[in-house]
């Protein structure tokens, strides 16, 4: 009877222990092993192009809002991409210098993080279309063109996604201006063709400005032009246009990312204005990330 009665208050004893530990760990805070976002991504940052207006924005932005602890990396646009599809298609965690219009957007599920302090300067930013000094005076139907010519986003895209896919940039460049006569006879109305004259666009080898200057070639060709394109970094490409080596660039991301250059060769730039409004730049991080504004980066 002892004996019996020992083994019931043994598997009681044994039954309460099974349920308080299993109490515990249903109870117990998921959150006591997370991480915070910048313990996952190793306080780095992903940039781009040094000394780009961007990278400054950035660095201004780590010192506002107090993000000792952070590094910003300098890369280029395409090993930035590299980096960003890498994580992406591993849902790895990333923090990257980015801008839109470009077709990263419409590959993947990104997100800008809220900037309340308006460091990346909320939507002023624009892309400029500026010309050597006396343009207008030597090749006045490119100048007339080149001063009405304004796209939308979702224009540019189009040919970004389609390079992208593998299509020569040529290529995708021609299948916009063939799908998007209405728009370019808007830019060319009333123009006299020229007779094989040789102008020189410079970009920078960005997704955004690869897809407008073989849009551009195309169009100028079409007029008579013999179009020569000259692929260089952000400052040279100021360089060019300014000290007349280069007759326009198409590429001019201002007021922020590009300020740098626009300061020192301003004075030497013909502005002839705004081709594409809505352009946005900051930090961006995938959706899957749990994280929506600069402000959360100091936890």
């Amino acid at each position: 009877m002892n004996l019996k009665r020992t083994i019931v208050i043994g598997i009681a004893v044994l039954f309460s222990l099974v349920l308080v530990a299993c109490g515990n760990k249903d109870t117990e805070p998921e959150t006591s092993t997370s991480k915070s976002v910048g313990e996952l991504v190793d306080y780095n940052i992903v940039g781009t192009d040094p000394g780009s207006g961007l990278m400054q924005a950035t660095n201004q932005a780590l010192e506002e809002y107090e993000l000792t602890e952070w590094t910003l990396n300098p890369s280029s646009p395409t090993a930035m991409t590299a980096e960003l599809q890498r994580a992406y298609e591993n849902e790895e965690p990333i923090i990257v210098t980015g801008w839109s219009p470009h077709w990263k957007f419409t590959r993947f599920d990104l997100k800008y993080l809220d900037d309340p302090k308006e460091i990346y300067g909320g939507d002023t930013e624009k892309i400029h279309t500026l010309a050597r000094m006396g343009l207008k005076e030597d090749m006045p139907e490119a100048y007339t063109i080149l001063e009405r010519f304004e796209w939308e986003e979702e224009d540019m895209a189009s040919i970004m996604i389609d390079i992208e896919d593998g299509v020569e940039p040529e290529e995708a460049a021609q299948k916009w201006v063939d799908n998007n006569k209405d728009k370019v006879s808007e830019w060319t109305d009333g123009v006299d063709k020229v007779n094989n004259d040789k102008i020189t666009l410079v970009y920078a080898a960005w997704d955004t400005e690869i897809a407008s200057h073989n849009m551009m070639k195309i169009v100028l060709e079409d007029m008579g032009y013999d179009v020569e394109m000259s692929i260089v970094e952000a400052g040279p490409m100021f360089t060019a246009v300014a000290d007349g080596s280069a007759d326009v660039t198409l590429a001019a991301w201002l007021p922020i990312t590009h300020e740098p250059y626009y300061e020192e060769y301003g004075d030497n730039l013909d502005d002839l204005g705004i081709n594409m409004e809505n352009v946005k730049q900051g930090l961006v991080v995938p959706t899957y990330m749990d994280v929506d504004s600069i402000e959360d980066l100091k936890e």
